[in-house]
């Protein structure tokens, strides 16, 4: 909802998927969000961190691999998808041992190969599938799996939400939307507008840039309005 007097955005109403993209930048690690945002665009001393890091020769890092965590590294919960990061190699496979000799060796899965059992002490080395929505089921499995799947991320499906300029998130009623206009002063609807936007890797990169520097984070990157410091 946009007031178009004051031209700036009170507040939007979103989906859960919007919402679970904007509670996932949290989850981004420091290095991923320089990586994306470069380094050059980055307020205050990380980017030269970053750029640091960049310029360090092989000889004084301990190992490639610690190099590439520092600059690249896991992208974080679902914010991968809208802003192509690269997901983490993950495996589904577990490790049991093969004694089963005491009662509670069943219960003990381990994602090392040769981690000693802490039951028996034997090596677990036998492999345990991990069975997920994935794995071809029929019936009313099926039908369980699809209910897991839709109750994934961070925030409940069965509510809009409103994100407010500055990205504060609350479920939304009808009471608070009349709340809201009265904090912000409307006495005149004349002046609202609503206005339906897209959110895709522009606009999502955008937001992460502008939410790490500005409170007028809707209003900037879909009004393109920047708010002038007195």
């Amino acid at each position: 909802l946009v007031d178009t007097k004051a031209q700036r955005v009170l507040y939007a109403e979103a989906s859960k998927d919007i919402v679970d993209f904007l509670f996932s930048l949290l989850t981004l690690p420091v290095g991923t969000v320089v990586k994306i945002l470069s380094k050059d665009s980055m307020a205050g001393s990380i980017g030269n961190l970053y750029g640091s890091v960049e310029k360090l020769d092989a000889t004084y890092v301990s190992s490639a691999d610690a190099k590439n965590a520092l600059l690249a590294p896991a992208g974080g919960y679902e914010g991968g998808k809208l802003l192509e990061l690269p997901q983490a190699a993950t495996s589904a496979e577990l490790y049991r041992c093969r004694a089963f000799r005491y009662e509670d060796c069943h219960k003990n899965v381990t994602k090392a190969i040769g981690t000693p059992c802490p039951s028996c002490k034997a090596k677990m080395d036998v492999v345990t599938n991990l069975v997920g929505p994935s794995v071809a089921v029929s019936g009313g499995e099926a039908a369980a799996a699809m209910s897991a799947l839709a109750g994934t991320g961070f925030v409940q499906g069965v509510v809009t939400y409103t994100v407010m300029d500055d990205l504060t998130v609350a479920p939304m009623s009808t009471i608070s939307g009349i709340t809201l206009l009265n904090t912000f002063g409307i006495t005149d609807i004349g002046t609202l507008q609503e206005k339906t936007v897209q959110l895709g890797y522009a606009e999502g990169l955008e937001i992460l840039r502008v939410a790490l520097q500005s409170k007028n984070v809707l209003s900037e990157v879909f009004l393109g309005k920047k708010k002038q410091k007195v």
